[in-house]
């Protein structure tokens, strides 16, 4: 039976009242409705300051697509991005433009790093190799050894032309360099 828009109750002793009788199921689905929104938006904006999606140009690395976690904390073996420290020979062969590079993280704080010849090992594992020259001929230093501090990484890849922390232009990673941990998508 369907609802009366108008309800007339019998006289009382405060006189006749009439009562408008409104639906109150659409007023509660839409206030429901912009709840519901707000609280997605808020979520998504959270979400989008600590995710992002990188696409990767460098050969160094077999992904093109990665999925960046600005929330997590990188571990060994992790894939870490960060941005390098400006170096005259990262301008030269990358620009001068802002840079992440992504590598994996092959030690971490408290981690021995040691170099025999060209051979960097950590905690006496090889990790790494590196090369006199750069691709475009100019010499590399090789890069620091000793143990790692608190909040530092030593990252690599199996990339022969990869810079990492093998060279001295990028060293060990640490602190606000971290961008966060990357799952790799393609």
């Amino acid at each position: 039976m369907p609802i009366p828009e108008r309800i007339t109750l019998p006289p009382t002793a405060m006189g006749s009242t009439t009562v408008t009788h409104r639906r109150w199921w659409p007023r509660l689905v839409l206030w429901t409705g912009l709840g519901c929104g707000a609280a997605a938006l808020s979520a998504l904006a959270t979400f989008r300051e600590s995710h992002a999606l990188l696409i990767n140009a460098s050969p160094s690395l077999p992904y093109w697509a990665i999925w960046l976690n600005r929330s997590a904390t990188p571990a060994r073996g992790d894939l870490i991005l960060f941005e390098p420290p400006a170096s005259a020979l990262l301008q030269r062969h990358f620009g001068k433009g802002p840079m992440i590079f992504g590598k994996r993280v092959a030690g971490v704080a408290g981690d021995r790093v040691t170099r025999k010849a060209a051979t960097f090992f950590v905690n006496g594992r090889a990790v790494a190799v590196a090369k006199p020259f750069s691709r475009s001929g100019e010499p590399l230093l090789p890069g620091p050894t000793g143990t790692l501090p608190p909040g530092c990484y030593f990252v690599a890849t199996e990339n022969k032309d990869s810079f990492d922390s093998r060279y001295a232009a990028i060293g060990s990673i640490c602190g606000a360099r971290v961008l966060g941990v990357g799952t790799p998508v393609l």
